[in-house]
């Protein structure tokens, strides 16, 4: 991920890629949620384990389970309205002043856990290139 040209977040390999939305009831206690559901949610196969799963042992992973680094990024796009009209309306993002700690409460959270955690910067324009392996994209809400 760039910023005007500089990169402020980046890894190789096997991960996550985390867009994070916030709307206007979210708590603290709902980014921690979040991070946890994040980091534990079982969507890796073996094949993303360095070590050998025993046999009968779990199929499905966590990025928890395997250390995986995760992006997190701030997307206010998320809540995006299109239901009326051609032009979405953003009423239901957050304003900066409350969505930004808490997307900063979920990557603190994650790096809590142990995750090695990499961050947009807030409300910059930044370009995100990613190879999204599936594809596999799954909304989370909690």
């Amino acid at each position: 991920m760039t910023v005007e040209g500089a990169t402020v977040g980046a890894f190789q390999g096997p991960g996550l890629v985390v867009l994070v939305g916030v709307t206007h009831d979210d708590t603290s206690t709902t980014a921690v949620r979040l991070a946890d559901k994040i980091y534990d949610l079982r969507i890796f196969g073996a094949e993303h384990s360095s070590s050998a799963i025993p046999e009968g042992g779990p199929r499905e992973l966590s990025a928890s389970d395997l250390g995986l680094p995760v992006l997190v990024i701030s997307q206010f796009t998320l809540y995006g309205d299109t239901r009326k009209g051609r032009r979405p309306t953003w009423d239901a993002a957050a304003p900066g002043p409350v969505a930004e700690p808490l997307v900063a409460a979920v990557a603190d959270r994650l790096r809590e856990r142990g995750a090695d955690v990499s961050t947009g910067v807030f409300g910059a324009d930044m370009r995100v290139a990613l190879v999204n392996d599936g594809p596999v994209t799954i909304l989370l809400e909690v």
